[in-house]
């Protein structure tokens, strides 16, 4: 009963539609749903994600309009990273952003991996990271752009990175209930601040990896735009679904109980940093309500909310993407 890896990020905009020039046009991923959060089904929720929205490849924003800027701090998921095949892959995207003028780095190495920093307009820390050839869980399907080769296209989540008060609570969450693996620590960047930890799941590499850096004294983040709001890991189907529903009240966390997002089921529970976790099943998948040579065309809403369809629609801002 291991987790497989990561399934999801969700982060928030507050502006979708230049959300989706930039996870698009400038980093060629798919849009795989355009869906409402069901939550608050006034806003829209886009999903980016491979050629077929594998479980694993998936980036996601909630939309709000006037949302203000996010302040760093603890408590927080503050770097998002995304696979490439290759370190020739970063050449391409270094290049790629100097010509569309979106912050970055230089290529250097982080936990043994040739990476490549860069945000995107809402100051979102995001992190390109090599594979070159190693092994573990496996990547998603390149969605073909014409100006981005296909050896060189984005191919799914790579570690993320927990930014917490205290290392412990964090790590005892990922190891002693999740199954995690504390596989070793890099050194960080910053001066004054502790090695950072890693933590493995499932059959590993990029995909399957949480870092934990430890920042005792600093605030806690206050979320706003470009910000992330919670990390989804894996689970293959709805029977270990089950396990893990059992497992997590076995420890006493209050959580969500089982929520079904029609194109997965989903559980909600924080760590007692207070950072918000998800446990995903990779079933039914963003197929069930659309052919895959489709995906993303269409306002999509569950069956359970298309009662609705009219009342949401008329609440929803007009999107042009």
């Amino acid at each position: 009963m291991n987790l497989l890896g990561l399934h999801h990020v969700s982060i928030l905009t507050g502006k979708a539609e230049r959300n989706y020039q930039f996870y698009t046009n400038i980093l060629g991923m798919r849009l795989i749903k355009k869906g409402v959060n069901q939550d608050n089904t006034s806003s829209y929720h886009l999903f980016y994600g491979d050629a077929k929205g594998t479980p694993g490849t998936e980036i996601t924003f909630f939309d709000i309009p006037g949302l203000g800027h996010t302040y760093p701090g603890t408590s927080s998921i503050s770097r998002v990273s995304l696979r490439v095949k290759s370190t020739v892959s970063l050449r391409f995207w270094k290049n790629r952003f100097a010509q569309a003028q979106v912050v970055h780095g230089e290529i250097s190495r982080m936990a043994d991996r040739d990476t490549l920093i860069f945000e995107d307009f809402e100051g979102t820390k995001l992190m390109l990271v090599a594979d070159n050839g190693e092994k573990g869980i496996a990547s998603g399907i390149p969605w073909s752009k014409p100006d981005i080769p296909i050896e060189h296209a984005i191919i799914g989540l790579g570690p993320v990175t927990l930014t917490v008060e205290a290392l412990e609570p964090t790590a005892k969450v990922l190891t002693e209930i999740l199954g995690f693996q504390h596989i070793g620590s890099f050194p960080s960047s910053e001066n004054g601040v502790p090695k950072t930890e890693i933590y493995s799941t499932g059959e590993g590499g990029a995909g399957a990896e949480v870092y934990v850096k430890t920042r005792p004294g600093l605030p806690k983040e206050r979320l706003g735009r470009g910000g992330v709001h919670h990390v989804a890991f894996r689970v293959p189907n709805e029977e270990e679904f089950s396990y893990w529903v059992q497992r997590i009240n076995k420890f006493g966390f209050t959580n969500s109980g089982k929520v079904d997002r029609y194109y997965f089921r989903a559980l909600y529970f924080r760590e007692p940093n207070g950072i918000l976790f998800e446990l995903s099943t990779d079933t039914p998948g963003f197929d069930v309500d659309e052919d895959i040579d489709n995906l993303g065309e269409k306002l999509s809403i569950p069956p359970f909310l298309e009662a609705k369809r009219g009342e949401i629609e008329a609440s929803l801002r007009p999107l042009k993407l």
